[in-house]
């Protein structure tokens, strides 16, 4: 006996529901002599009789009921199959783990993480926000699948992979005497309270290396552990900082300007996974996004150091960083004389 094929039974199945061929070819979308032809091969090759012929219809066979009970049977599992899979296609009844370095938490991670929302409406979403040192116990014991981080891991374990660099910037309070340069210098924070972090963390001595290839020694009147302990410490007009532009990339922030420096410098920002861990759709998804927003940060602020300065007399042009036009293919917002 011939083994029956998963169309077969889709045809037979079709038959039983709607009693007649014409019906059964109606559902499926093909022609009635080819279901009827189907139907005969089926029990021919089965060596079984599926249906009677009553007037017309086409009534299961009594000896074949235990046959159809089966074929219910499988459709509940295919039912249950397409309903899994649409469950997984939004992201229903999953988790998604994954962590980033605070500067990168700050504006960028809701972005993306509204993007997989839209994507994913049913998906929990799991954000950690880690520190370099935890990075790796994250990583290694599968608390999550992958760090936004702004330093490399260096691990036989790990994997790095550079989605972008970002420039370093200065931040001031509002009312601050540089606050009307253009550009500042490293040079002329050096003279000013400075605000910064532990320069033996990576992250700080990315953000200090302008200064020492200045050939400066900064002196920090006060520091935080985090990028945004830093933004509000200069925001509340304690001091003034160098940071990395994605942890002020709002449009607007009210009470900080944004300036850039003479210097180049920059930080790059990584994901960093487990060595051979097969990341999830989801995950794949997410850093994707990462990449693109990191990316569309970037543009913003060079867009606002291009453009003219809607708040300089006439004759002066000038960016103002802290208040680019709005986002890609969005209206400009109104202009902020101070940030």
């Amino acid at each position: 006996m011939r083994e029956v094929t998963f169309r077969q039974i889709e045809v037979i199945r079709a038959v039983m529901l709607r009693g007649t061929i014409n019906g059964a070819a109606e559902q499926l979308g093909v022609s009635a002599p080819g279901v009827s032809r189907l139907i005969k091969h089926t029990e021919e090759s089965l060596g079984i009789r599926l249906f009677e012929r009553r007037g017309g219809l086409f009534v299961p066979a009594v000896e074949a009921s235990a046959v159809f009970e089966q074929l219910r049977e499988v459709y509940k599992g295919v039912e249950n199959l397409q309903r899994a899979l649409t469950s997984l296609n939004e992201g229903r009844d999953v988790n998604l783990a994954f962590a980033s370095a605070p500067s990168v938490a700050q504006f960028i991670a809701a972005r993306v993480m509204r993007k997989v929302r839209d994507r994913y409406p049913d998906l929990y979403l799991d954000l950690n926000i880690l520190k370099i040192e935890e990075t790796l116990d994250y990583l290694m014991l599968e608390r999550g699948e992958f760090v936004i981080m702004s330093s490399r891991v260096d691990n036989p374990g790990i994997e790095n992979e550079e989605l972008a660099r970002g420039r370093i910037v200065a931040i001031l309070p509002e009312g601050h005497p540089l606050a009307g340069k253009e550009v500042i210098s490293v040079h002329d924070l050096a003279a000013e309270q400075l605000i910064g972090i532990d320069p033996n963390d990576p992250y700080g001595r990315q953000v200090t290396r302008a200064f020492h290839e200045a050939g400066i020694t900064p002196q920090h009147s006060m520091r935080g552990r985090f990028a945004q302990t830093v933004v509000s410490l200069v925001r509340h007009g304690l001091g003034v900082a160098l940071i990395d532009e994605f942890s002020v990339a709002e449009v607007y922030m009210p009470g900080l300007v944004r300036r850039r420096i003479a210097e180049e410098a920059f930080v790059t920002i990584y994901v960093v996974t487990k060595k051979g861990r097969v990341l999830s759709n989801f995950a794949e998804f997410t850093i994707r996004h990462f990449r693109r927003e990191l990316a569309e940060a970037g543009q913003l602020w060079h867009h606002a150091l291009a453009a003219p300065d809607p708040a300089a007399p006439a004759g002066k042009t000038g960016a103002k960083p802290g208040a680019p036009a709005g986002t890609p293919g969005s209206p400009a917002g109104p202009p902020s004389p101070q940030n």
